[in-house]
């Protein structure tokens, strides 16, 4: 699909899509689905971005004749389209999203997981723009202020104005735009936002500075304009990154979705289809390597398959003919043929994905403290503002010029600067402490959530436990037997054979070893046939069902019997007791069995536990701790654990967990050790902290500053500086952030 870029469209403000004979998009017929007389057309918009934009879409299509539902995903911006056949032209849907001003595409995972940041750059640019041209017009004007009792001549005075306009007003002009754009948008649907008395404010202090310049007057403010464009670039700025993220964790999960599938046709054809044409009852073919493309049944084959997405242990399992088979599920050695049950919008992982957005969206009805505050912004500012115009005007008649020149040091001066800097400030700068403490930062309010949680929530395997098998009776086994269990094992890459062969140390392989899926290896050890593997191939009998176990057979001699468990992380017991002295409870969620669920819990003093939990429950268990008021933090690895770290108040995912926990997670932490998770919950209440000490100042600022334009004592240029001023000193308390340290219960 080729699309044409403009300059909106890389601020976030699609122009729209290109007409066809422009190169634009292709007729959109061949990607609509059909089944039981519907039909669904999924697009990819670009450029939603809150939920005015999915109001818009979603109404401006229900609108459309035909049409029986329209929904858009804001997470992974999936645009599903629906309607009983030949009721709709396919081609008035993509019409109408570009009458709408977005830009579509049809829909695929591969498209949905793109990471072009275009509006990021886009402020960037911005940004630098205004930068640079603050520090120079700041240097003409330190220039005019040095002379400002007579040792500068008018003329040299006015070349200084006029180079600084030359340089404000093309700078204003671009690097205004996110503000400008959105002002407008505002006005045109008949309500005002921040962006209105700001863009109001820059472009009054340009206007003026224009007819000082050009009637020769002392002063013009053109440093004014740029400075506020350049600070409130900062926060805009620092938002957007922060806001990015919510979209990859769904995205990433739709990534792990095969786009393509192997049928098995009537004849016995294979046929290479997309998945969005797998229908319950076709007959699928997984080569090694292949994900399963939709939820369904093994018909045919044997195989180990890695089952992580649905029970986050890392060890591979067994399934053959009758076992079911979860879409995404990877498979590791052997053929299978499936027969789907399920098309791929109903898979795990649409579900998954589901209630990954379900989570994003709760979060976002969270709203900081900044937000609070500034919806007075608005309607304060604009009728004080107006009323100064109109005293100075009508009552004090001084003029128009003293009188919007007082009117515009109101709105510059009150600007939401130091209230927008607020919480970014805190953020960048325990952002900071916590890289360096091996802790990055994903979410935007994540250090807000993370100090108001009392529950912490860890997943087990691969969080608390390394994710790694080990051999944990290696006292009961001879040395013999060891090394001969070994020598089979360094054929496999199986989990409990590398834990067998790590025990032993290097040696060398089983002549004629041979692994059997399912079953075991078998090989001659010192020239006599042996086996490794499952209790009755090898003709032992199992101790018991509490743990994880192979037996190792040669000739005659009795069966050895292997146990393995997962090796607790060395701080683990030391970081729950620490989060307990922190007045947190903490609990253990797994999708592992009852028995090492029970064993680790023991081992970290005795928490609470569940086992044996799909993700689904441990969304519901999240969900009862909110019900009763908690606020719970998830620290979680796996991809099963994707959905409840999007759900939780707050979220932690170690370094080496799945994409998608990363992408869900608000915090990531690198290491071995649990140490960086007390960290981040001590940095994030230092943080929240800071961030309230901010918005007090904020506020009494405003108190004062206010008055002060308004009685006439304050220039643009001085409310510029103060305005200013008031951002470093938010930043300078943000800054003993960086060496404050947390207060301990």
């Amino acid at each position: 699909m080729t699309t044409l870029t403009t300059l909106d469209d890389e601020l976030g403000c699609p122009s729209g899509l290109e007409p066809a004979h422009q190169g634009g998009t292709a007729d959109p017929a061949p990607f609509v689905r059909r089944k039981d007389g519907v039909s669904t057309l999924e697009l990819l918009v670009f450029g939603a971005k809150c939920a005015g934009c999915i109001s818009k879409i979603e109404g401006g299509l229900n609108s459309v004749p035909g049409v029986d539902s329209a929904r858009l995903n804001l997470s992974t911006g999936k645009l599903a389209v629906t309607w009983h056949d030949k009721a709709v032209d396919p081609r008035a849907i993509v019409s109408k999203v570009t009458s709408l001003g977005y830009r579509a595409a049809p829909f695929d995972p591969a498209s949905a997981a793109g990471d072009k940041d275009v509006e990021g750059r886009a402020l960037l640019r911005a940004l630098a723009v205004a930068g640079f041209a603050a520090a120079n017009i700041m240097l003409l004007s330190v220039a005019v202020w040095a002379g400002v009792n007579g040792e500068m001549g008018p003329a040299t005075r006015e070349l200084m104005h006029y180079i600084s306009g030359a340089i404000a007003i093309p700078a204003a002009a671009y690097a205004g735009r996110p503000f400008f754009r959105s002002a407008f948008g505002a006005l045109k649907n008949g309500h005002a936002n921040m962006d209105v008395p700001i863009s109001l404010a820059v472009i009054l202090a340009l206007g003026l500075s224009i007819y000082e310049t050009i009637h020769g007057g002392v002063e013009a403010y053109f440093d004014a304009a740029v400075m506020l464009l350049f600070f409130l670039l900062i926060g805009r700025y620092l938002d957007h990154r922060l806001r990015a993220k919510a979209r990859a964790a769904a995205r990433d999960l739709l990534a792990l979705q095969a786009t393509t599938a192997t049928r098995l046709g009537a004849g016995g054809e294979l046929q290479s289809i997309s998945t969005r044409d797998i229908h319950p009852g076709d007959t699928l073919i997984l080569s090694p390597g292949d994900r399963a493309p939709a939820d369904g049944e093994v018909i045919e084959g044997r195989s180990n398959v890695d089952l992580s997405l649905v029970t986050g242990e890392s060890a591979p399992a067994v399934i053959e003919s009758g076992n079911k088979l979860h879409a995404g599920v990877l498979n590791l050695s052997s053929r299978l043929v499936m027969r789907a049950t399920k098309t791929a919008d109903d898979s795990l992982i649409a579900d998954l994905t589901r209630l990954i957005e379900a989570g994003e969206q709760s979060k976002s009805r969270y709203r900081r403290l900044a937000d609070k505050a500034a919806s007075l912004y608005v309607p304060i500012v604009h009728t004080l503002a107006a009323a100064t115009f109109l005293v100075w005007f009508f009552i004090l008649d001084a003029g128009v010029r003293v009188s919007m020149m007082n009117a515009i040091a109101v709105l510059i001066i009150t600007c939401p600067c130091a209230l927008g800097l607020a919480a970014p400030a805190v953020q960048v700068v325990a952002t900071g402490r916590l890289f360096r403490a091996g802790v990055l930062v994903k979410s935007g309010d994540a250090l807000e959530r993370l100090s108001e949680v009392d529950t912490m929530i860890f997943d087990k395997t691969g969080t608390l436990t390394y994710g790694r098998q080990r051999v944990s009776n290696l006292g009961d086994i001879p040395w013999s037997a060891l090394e001969g269990a070994a020598s089979l094992a360094r054929i496999s890459r199986h989990p409990l054979s590398r834990a067998i062969v790590a025990s032993a140390g290097p040696g060398k392989g089983a002549p004629g070893a041979v692994e059997h899926q399912g079953f075991g290896i078998e090989g001659e050890v010192d020239g006599v046939k042996a086996r490794l593997g499952r209790a009755d191939w090898v003709g032992a009998s199992t101790a018991s069902g509490d743990a994880t176990e192979v037996w190792y057979v040669r000739g005659d001699e009795p069966p050895v019997r292997f146990t393995f468990d997962d090796e607790l992380r060395p701080d683990a017991r030391e970081t729950i007791d620490t989060l307990k002295a922190r007045g947190l409870s903490v609990t253990m969620l797994s999708g592992d069995q009852e028995a090492p669920a029970q064993k680790i819990a023991a081992a970290l003093g005795g928490v609470e536990y569940r086992a044996r939990l799909t993700p689904q429950e441990k969304i519901g268990e999240l969900q009862k701790l909110s019900a009763a008021g908690a606020k719970a933090a998830m620290v979680g690895d796996g991809l099963n654990d994707a959905p409840s770290l999007a759900a939780a108040h707050a979220s932690l995912s170690p370094g080496t967990a799945a994409d998608a926990s990363q992408a869900a997670a608000d915090f990531v932490y690198q290491g071995e050790k649990l140490a960086p998770i007390v960290e981040a919950f001590d940095v994030s209440r230092l943080a929240r902290r800071r961030m309230l000490e901010n918005f007090a100042f904020a506020a009494v600022y405003n108190l004062f500053a206010a008055p002060l334009a308004a009685f006439g004592f304050v220039t643009p240029l001085i409310a510029a500086l103060a305005m200013s001023s008031s951002s470093i000193i938010v930043t300078l308390n943000a800054l003993r952030l960086a060496k404050t340290q947390p207060r301990k219960r």
